[in-house]
């Protein structure tokens, strides 16, 4: 393996442990409220592992990975809008 390949590679394992961490972010969050819950944190693991993602599978060159996590960061970044457009605005005073 070349040095590319090496960082390119680590550069996906990074992308897929965060974006697998957002599972045990929503599990403890569940087990800790004692109902199913997705914490916010859940979404930014979401949308920032599957971008990492995004960028070892378009360095691959993988078009069905590539349309995945493309569609998938649209949703999980829509999720966002949606939870910080709910929040209430605060006034300065």
């Amino acid at each position: 393996m070349t040095r590319t390949e090496i960082i390119w590679l680590s550069i996906g394992f990074f992308g897929q442990g965060l974006f697998f961490m957002r599972w045990v972010v929503q599990w403890v969050a569940s087990e800790r409220n004692a109902v199913s819950h997705v914490p916010i944190a859940f979404w930014y693991l979401s949308l920032i592992g599957g971008l990492i993602t995004l960028a070892y599978v378009i360095y691959r060159k993988d078009p069905v990975l590539i349309l995945g996590q493309s569609v998938g960061a649209l949703i999980y970044l829509r999720n966002l809008v949606l939870i910080h457009r709910k929040q209430p605005i605060v006034n300065g005073g």
